[in-house]
C-alpha cells in the first residue's frame, strides 16, 4: 500500500483485517485508480445499512467464497464504497464511519463535519 492519510490529517490505520476489507484486500480504505467503486469508507457496518445496501442491490450480507467474501454482519468493520455511504446518508441508512480508516480522497464528496457527525468511537 502506498502511503496514505486519512481524513483527520494522519496516517490512514486498517479498516479491519478479519474479515480482511479494502479493494485489494489488504485492510484498508484507500485509492486505487481501477476501483471504480472508491472503497474508501472505513464503516461500521449496521443491520440498517446492510439491509439498504442490499435492496439498491449490493447484498453484503451473503458469503460468496468465489469472491473471497465471507458475508458481513453487524459490527463488522468494512470499507465501503463513497457513492453507496452518499446514497446512504440521504436515505437516513448511513452507517458509522472510522475516521482514522478512511481515506481523505473522501473528503472531495463529503464533508469533515459530516463524517464527525457519523464518527465512530474515539476518533478526532
Amino acid at each position: 500500500m502506498e502511503s496514505e492519510t486519512n481524513v483527520l490529517g494522519g496516517e490512514l490505520a486498517d479498516c479491519s483485517m478479519d474479515p480482511t476489507t479494502g479493494f485489494m484486500r489488504d485492510g484498508y480504505c484507500y485509492p486505487v485508480r481501477r476501483d471504480p467503486g472508491r472503497h474508501e469508507i472505513c464503516a461500521v457496518m449496521t443491520d440498517e445499512f446492510l439491509q439498504y445496501s442490499k435492496a439498491q442491490g449490493n447484498d453484503l450480507v451473503t458469503p460468496r467464497p468465489e469472491l473471497d467474501f465471507p458475508g458481513l454482519e453487524p459490527g463488522d468493520h468494512w470499507c465501503v464504497c463513497v457513492p453507496r455511504w452518499v446514497e446512504a446518508h440521504e436515505a437516513g441508512a448511513a452507517p458509522p464511519v472510522v475516521l482514522a480508516a478512511t481515506s481523505e480522497d473522501v473528503l472531495e464528496d463529503v464533508s469533515i463535519e459530516t463524517l464527525r457527525e457519523y464518527a465512530y468511537g474515539s476518533d478526532d
